[in-house]
């Protein structure tokens, strides 16, 4: 790969970014949000109110409630963690798809 074909926008370097952002999105911004949750409370009155209806139906729930709510936010943390990489596969693949086809017409011309 030369400098001209990244310069030239020939071949993307998006691969590594997209991979980089991908676990930014995926490990760091859940965490940074659990860790900054009361601050971010405090500073998004919209944000307060819902919160404060979860708490309140929360701890008006019984038992069984609070497993289905418990495992209802589970199975949609792992839906978002899901839809987040393959949005990032389907990018990634294609701008695989971009350099391949890019090769090819080298090759025939």
């Amino acid at each position: 790969m030369k400098m001209w074909d990244i310069l030239s926008f020939n071949t993307f370097v998006t691969q590594d970014v997209l991979i980089f952002f991908y676990y930014i999105g995926a490990v760091i911004i859940p965490i940074a949000l659990y860790f900054f949750k009361d601050y971010i409370l405090k500073h998004i009155p919209l944000l307060q109110r819902g919160y404060d209806k979860l708490y309140s139906y929360y701890n008006h729930s019984s038992g069984n409630e609070k497993r289905t709510f418990l495992l209802l936010s589970i199975g949609i943390f792992v839906c978002m963690q899901l839809c987040w990489r393959m949005l990032f596969e389907a990018m990634i693949g294609y701008f695989d798809m971009h350099d391949y086809l890019h090769i090819i017409s080298e090759k025939i011309s």
